[in-house]
């Protein structure tokens, strides 16, 4: 587990935030309307769905950033991972509520509402606001610093194109390099936290190394417990899209060492 909570420029999230939201839209301007009622890997969500929820999650910082603030308790990155699953149902219901009116019509009218969503979101990167170190913005969860509510746009954004890349039939999606990199350290440093402890060193070059997991812990030389693999292949086992046994046995995961089994901690984020 890390000493203390990792840090994310803001001006280095800012710009990764605008670059992986204009690659989304740029694969959502390319979608046919057939391809819009692809099912998805999200259960019954369609790409409509899929969609609808990623406009919810791009315009929902601008929509609410005046909103009255009601004193909740702070919240850091590492508890909005820990909780963000507790919220799915009412994600759910926003996302089907949306593909049901916005997201309804054919791949025209569809890219213009994703537009609106992603436009929303990039004006409001560049404005002065968006920079200010001490804005707050509260959801369900509590109050968080608007740099980290930022952050877990990034997740969103990533970890969605990549599902929308599913669904689609690719192997992956054109993210922002820095976008990525983000995620994949928020994530790492979530399942340390999830599963402290320093027997196992997870490697995930070239973003991230933590170490986790309870039992003894090495001090010098190889560690006796080594997981490596690339940053993708970590987003899907830490968010659920991957299982561990798949991942081990397709090679996308190199295991070591008789606690390197991560499954039990896994996924990290609902």
């Amino acid at each position: 587990m890390p000493a203390k909570p990792r840090a994310y420029q803001p001006q280095k999230v800012r710009a990764a935030l605008a670059a992986q939201t204009a690659a989304l839209r740029a694969a959502v301007d390319a979608l046919t309307t057939g391809q819009l009622d692809l099912p998805t890997r999200l259960g019954q969500w369609r790409v409509r769905e899929l969609l609808a929820h990623l406009a919810v999650q791009l315009d929902f910082v601008p929509a609410h950033l005046d909103d009255p603030a009601e004193g909740r308790a702070p919240l850091a990155l590492l508890g909005w991972v820990a909780g963000v699953g507790t919220v799915a149902p009412l994600l759910d219901e926003q996302a089907r509520e949306r593909a049901g009116t916005e997201f309804d019509g054919d791949a025209a009218s569809v890219a213009t509402a994703f537009g609106r969503a992603a436009d929303a979101l990039t004006g409001l990167l560049a404005k002065p606001e968006a920079a200010d170190p001490t804005r707050r913005f509260e959801i369900r969860l509590g109050s968080m610093a608007l740099s980290d509510m930022l952050v877990t746009r990034l997740v969103e954004a990533v970890v969605h194109a990549d599902d929308l890349a599913a669904a689609l039939g690719r192997d992956a999606f054109p993210h922002d390099r820095q976008a990525v990199a983000a995620v994949t350290r928020l994530l790492a440093d979530a399942f340390a936290d999830r599963a402290p402890g320093g027997a196992v060193e997870l490697r995930i070059p070239p973003y991230a190394v933590v170490q986790a997991v309870e039992g003894p812990r090495h001090t010098r030389g190889t560690p006796p417990n080594v997981v490596e693999t690339d940053p993708l292949t970590w987003i899907r086992l830490a968010t659920g899209r991957l299982d561990w046994a798949a991942a081990v046995e397709a090679a996308a995961v190199s295991a070591s060492g008789e606690r390197s089994d991560l499954r039990a901690h896994l996924p990290v984020l609902g």
